[in-house]
């Protein structure tokens, strides 16, 4: 007669809520990302409207974004403040991990509060709460059941005529970091951030905004209630801007072999732009140089604006080439598609085949670009003097006084750009920014520069940022 095995002992060991709810904080969102992330929640829930307003006050500062879309119940909204929630996320949708909602949240604020309403004939409103500090206290995953009578106007105000979801941050303690939080420094700091999410959500959304994107209908994005205008990094309104024809490629995945469509635009040169004004705003966010490269679009919301992704560096004379590059969720595994959703690595194979293309693509960009180079061969400099331009490279490990002396010889080489009349600070500033871009951190450089605006403002003026 056979034993039936025996059981071994088993222990269940429950995370520390206050001490793993901290780690979770760092997952790696800045402010215009972790607002994003939200967007993204209300497109799946197929809002056509979210309104975001950013209030200044203090200690008692805060975010709020409310969408009319379907709306979630009570036991809905409480599955979705689960950290690692366990509904299964569909090939074509934007959740990936079941981390968004939260994880974007708590990286800015230690007071996440979510109210729903799902019904417009009924009156009921669901509200649910992350806070904190409750959880230093007990040290348990607990959220709050918010009852009526304790609810903030602020959270429910969005959702007395109209069904959807409201998600609101307080107790702002990664936004307003400064000791005087009610001070000149925090406000003009505050007001800064609103002004990179209205370039950054006008980006990323472009496609939902302009009612191009595939599944979806159009979105309209309201920030302090000023509509939101969605910036095409291709400038396809310009009659100089020339698209190539469209190539999908194959690339293997976890979950089988997809497609990514490759789609590249040559940029019209300034003075054929059909304005100074239109030139300026297409620069986008990170300006030319920065902005050149691959757009990377998940699901048509961009994931990525700029960059060669290593391919190759940016450089003065290629600015005027872009891309688009589109895949589905169901090659996020091949992509490495991070939890912030604002990095992405291509895979090997699709690199390869990407290659003569990209070339291909970069000898245009340089023919686009030289006739415009040979016009404007020397620059007025500050005194009416005539000023050459410099173009030269730093490679990750050259020293900082030799990049100096080859600009001023004159080596022509890629991609940093200055003038022989900048100052050192200046082109230190510049070599940083080449630096960001070729290690793929242009996020990380833009959130020091922020910090720095505010820290020190004239030391961000004399670097040029």
């Amino acid at each position: 007669m056979s034993r039936s095995p025996q059981r071994k002992p088993i222990h269940e060991l429950v995370p520390s809520a206050k001490r793993l709810i901290q780690s979770l904080r760092e997952v790696g969102y800045d402010f215009v990302h972790a607002v994003a992330d939200i967007v993204d929640n209300s497109v799946e829930a197929n809002a056509s409207r979210v309104a975001i307003e950013m209030r200044f006050d203090g200690e008692d500062s805060w975010v709020r974004i409310a969408d009319n879309g379907t709306g979630m119940s009570g036991s809905t909204i409480t599955e979705a403040m689960r950290f690692g929630t366990q509904r299964e996320y569909k090939a074509h949708e934007m959740g990936r991990f079941g981390l968004g909602l939260k994880t974007a949240s708590l990286s800015q604020c230690s007071r996440l509060t979510v109210a729903s309403r799902t019904n417009r004939q009924a009156r009921r409103i669901e509200v649910r709460q992350w806070d904190l500090e409750h959880i230093k206290a007990t040290d348990r995953w607990e959220i709050i059941d918010i009852a009526s009578s304790e609810r903030p106007e602020i959270i429910v105000e969005p959702l007395k005529d109209a069904v959807g979801t409201v998600v609101l941050w307080e107790q702002l303690d990664r936004v307003i970091t400064y000791r005087v939080p009610w001070g000149d420094r925090a406000r003009s700091s505050f007001f800064r951030l609103a002004e990179e999410l209205e370039l950054h959500l006008a980006m990323v959304f472009h496609r939902f905004l302009s009612e191009e994107a595939r599944r979806r209908k159009r979105l309209k994005i309201t920030l302090n209630g000023n509509d939101l205008e969605p910036w095409d990094p291709y400038a396809r309104d310009e009659k100089g801007t020339v698209r190539l024809p469209t190539i999908q490629i194959d690339v293997s995945g976890d979950d089988g072999t997809g497609l990514v469509a490759y789609t590249p635009y040559v940029l019209p040169s300034q003075e054929r732009f059909s304005s100074l004004k239109a030139f300026n705003r297409c620069a986008g966010p990170g300006k030319w140089n920065f902005q050149q490269g691959f757009y990377i679009y998940r699901a048509d919301r961009m994931i990525q604006s700029g960059g060669w992704c290593r391919m190759r560096t940016s450089d003065e004379h290629t600015k005027l080439a872009r891309v688009a590059l589109d895949f589905w969720p169901d090659l996020d595994s091949a992509f490495e598609v991070n939890v912030a959703k604002a990095r992405v690595t291509l895979p090997a194979d699709l690199r390869s085949q990407l290659k003569p293309h990209v070339e291909d693509l970069v000898k245009r960009a340089r023919k686009a670009y030289a006739p415009a180079r040979s016009r404007s061969d020397s620059l007025s400099g500050p005194n009416g003097s005539a000023v050459r331009t410099v173009i030269c490279a730093t490679p990750p490990d050259s020293d900082l006084e030799q990049h100096f002396e080859q600009a001023r010889r004159g080596i022509d080489e890629k991609p940093a750009t200055y003038q022989l009349s900048d100052t050192p600070a200046r082109k230190l500033g510049l070599v940083l920014e080449s630096a960001a871009q070729k290690a793929g951190e242009v996020h990380a450089l833009n959130k020091i520069k922020r910090i720095l605006k505010a820290d020190d403002p004239e030391a961000a003026q004399e670097i040029g940022w």
